[in-house]
């Protein structure tokens, strides 16, 4: 029966599949996340990054140790097809080779895509921390009413760090950007700060700004919702290692460098903000990252 020539070269096939259900068995051995002991949820800064970081590794891992083995199985088939036909068809084992050689190239440009997603990744986390230790400044015993926060979750977007002081709340958002290159070779590291862009050496973006806003909108409103009164909050973008040039920014986002942010939050007074909606906001915000953590602990993974 001419059927019979393409099922029975499946048989070849079979130690393949096992070797990619045991790549995908342990696949959840990069999956570093770790549940606190306590009733407490774990949350460091650049948290959301961490858990990124994680995923673009486990998806590295599976492309590079997946890729060949799906690579190679056209081949195997066919080389499979040789035994059980009488007469050989060029034409078809072109077909296998080309199948193989498309897949090669997939799954190397999927590599290149986890490579450098992960650069990105490792970047942007370095440049969490490195913000997130600034801030931590702000911790001291004798200087209780500083309280700060990593990773909070809103309704569609995390916000990177949310800073609550006596004198207001601030909403503190990080982003890592390579340093420019000039075309004498010398780095090029200020940055414009305008109304609704930042302005690089040799681009521009406005989506920082944008998300720092949303941000500031979304918890102004939550806070609102939650206390009864309006809360002052402030939005503070942090540029890690650029010169900041702030001659023509609006005056509702403050864009800095980051070096000095604990001394200069401490200063700033977006509004009055009494005692008790001060430990209010504290209380509530806690509320909403435990309640958050639990809902992320409770999906099932995939």
């Amino acid at each position: 029966m001419a059927w019979l020539e393409y099922l029975l070269p499946l048989i070849f096939l079979f130690p393949m599949a096992a070797m990619g259900s045991i790549v995908l068995a342990l696949r959840s051995l990069h999956d570093a996340r770790v549940n606190s002991p306590f009733n407490a949820p774990l949350r460091e800064p650049g948290q959301a990054l961490r858990n990124r970081l994680d995923q673009a590794f486990s998806s590295l891992f599976l492309n590079g140790a997946l890729g060949p083995i799906i690579s190679l199985a056209p081949l195997v088939y066919g080389m499979g097809r040789m035994l059980f036909v009488v007469r050989q068809d060029w034409v078809e084992w072109a077909l296998y080779g080309l199948l193989s050689t498309l897949l090669v190239l997939l799954f190397s440009l999927l590599l290149v895509r986890d490579y450098q997603r992960i650069r990105r990744l490792k970047l942007g986390l370095a440049c969490e921390l490195a913000v997130g230790q600034e801030l931590e400044r702000l911790v001291r015993p004798d200087a209780h009413p500083y309280y700060v926060f990593h990773d909070i979750p809103t309704d569609s977007f995390t916000i990177d760090h949310v800073v609550v002081t006596p004198h207001g709340v601030f909403v503190v958002e990080t982003r890592a950007r390579t340093l420019a290159i000039g075309s004498d070779g010398s780095e090029l590291n200020t940055v414009v700060v305008e109304r609704e862009r930042l302005r690089f050496p040799h681009w521009q973006e406005r989506r920082p700004l944008h998300k720092t806003r949303q941000g500031v909108s979304w918890l102004t409103h939550w806070l609102e919702r939650r206390c009864g009164v309006r809360v002052p909050v402030r939005g503070v973008l942090v540029l890690p290692g650029w010169q900041i040039d702030t001659s023509e920014a609006a005056p509702d986002i403050l864009v800095v460098s980051g070096d000095t942010l604990a001394k200069q939050l401490t200063e700033l007074t977006p509004g009055p903000l009494d005692d008790a909606i001060h430990d209010k906001v504290i209380n509530i915000l806690l509320e909403r990252a435990k309640l958050m953590e639990l809902k992320h602990l409770s999906k099932p993974s995939v």
